[in-house]
């Protein structure tokens, strides 16, 4: 009975961030057209049985997620893992920033910063406002308003998207079950404000976890939520994940989310070779990013209005760029994909010699 009600209250709480995000984003396109109607993106409408497919296929992403809880993957309580005062706090100041972003749009100014801000030391393709956002990742205002900007943008499953690296991770890990689990390290890979890592603390208590990104904004966010959580504090590193500061074969499990349709080619083929530089052989390597466009035929359209719609420069060749390949040529084995709602993963095995 109780886990009935339990489930029902999961359900709930997802229907009703869906909802919300719904209305969020009709109202402000709204005002949008309303206050600048030339700013009308080009992309097609999406017909109802598509909107329908796209509903279906986030419910049967919710399901895995109730799932792999009941399973043990992870804890129940990570279900309802939302931070109510965050959102009192910030969805204000998302409301507040939309005008900026809209002029933004309107003058196609792709890469604007705050005079304070210092943009010096940074990879080119980097600095930029991805989605439009203020200040691209390099502010104190973008890292707070970060985690609820996509969780709108997501229909609010963006941490049930993370969640299913959990079960590949945990499984691989027990290929080193002789070593004790405080001996086993996890890191995280452009883990920006750490809501990856603090759903791999939930899963994995017991590990040293670390994560390093290219943000300093995002890394102060990012200490400030796991210093809040039990259990040893992730080592957090400011860096360029191009040059990992870790030694060859260190990491028994290596994770990247939401990070490789931000990266020219090139520089996605680097950075999975530095991960598999570091990842220990018998080790797991495991990617979260947007579906692809030969991945579910019927959602090529959702894929292809992303780009339209959000600032994303690199992410018309990564939704046909072949990973699998990329992976291999670096010397991992045994990649499995995966796809859930709107997101893809590759399970990716270095070879244990």
């Amino acid at each position: 009975m109780f886990d009935i009600f339990t489930k029902s209250s999961y359900q709930a709480l997802q229907s009703g961030k869906n909802y919300f995000a719904f209305a969020h984003k009709t109202v402000s396109s709204q005002i949008k057209n309303l206050i600048y109607p030339s700013l009308q993106p080009n992309i097609s409408p999406l017909s109802q049985k598509l909107l329908t497919q796209l509903q279906d296929n986030m419910n049967q992403l919710l399901a895995r997620d109730w799932e792999d809880s009941q399973a043990g993957v992870y804890p129940q309580n990570l279900l309802f893992d939302n931070s109510w005062e965050d959102f009192f706090c910030y969805y204000p100041l998302i409301c507040l920033d939309l005008p900026n972003i809209w002029e933004r749009i309107k003058n196609r100014r792709y890469q604007e910063f705050s005079q304070e801000i210092s943009t010096d030391n940074y990879p080119s393709y980097y600095v930029q406002n991805f989605h439009y956002q203020t200040d691209g990742y390099l502010s104190e205002l973008s890292a707070n308003l970060y985690d609820l900007q996509v969780e709108i943008l997501f229909g609010g499953s963006t941490d049930a998207m993370r969640r299913r690296i959990l079960c590949p991770l945990k499984s691989q890990l027990t290929a080193f079950d002789y070593i004790p689990q405080e001996q086993l390290r996890v890191i995280d890979i452009a883990c920006g404000t750490g809501r990856t890592l603090k759903l791999i603390r939930a899963a994995l208590p017991d590990v040293s976890l670390f994560g390093i990104d290219l943000s300093p904004a995002y890394l102060r966010k990012a200490n400030e939520l796991l210093s809040q959580i039990p259990g040893e504090l992730p080592q957090l590193v400011q860096g360029n994940v191009e040059e990992l500061p870790y030694r060859d074969n260190y990491f028994h499990g290596t994770t990247c989310i939401f990070l490789f349709h931000e990266l020219p080619a090139a520089v996605r083929q680097t950075v999975i070779e530095e991960c598999f530089r570091v990842t220990k052989p018998g080790g797991i390597f495991i990617i979260c990013d947007s579906i692809q466009v030969n991945d579910v035929p019927e959602m090529e359209l959702v894929v292809k209005n992303f780009s339209e719609t959000f600032h994303e420069p690199y992410y018309k060749h990564y939704i046909t760029d072949n990973l699998v390949e990329r992976l291999e040529k670096a010397g991992f084995e045994q990649i499995e994909t995966q796809v859930h709602f709107v997101s893809k993963y590759w399970i990716a095995h270095k070879p244990s010699y």
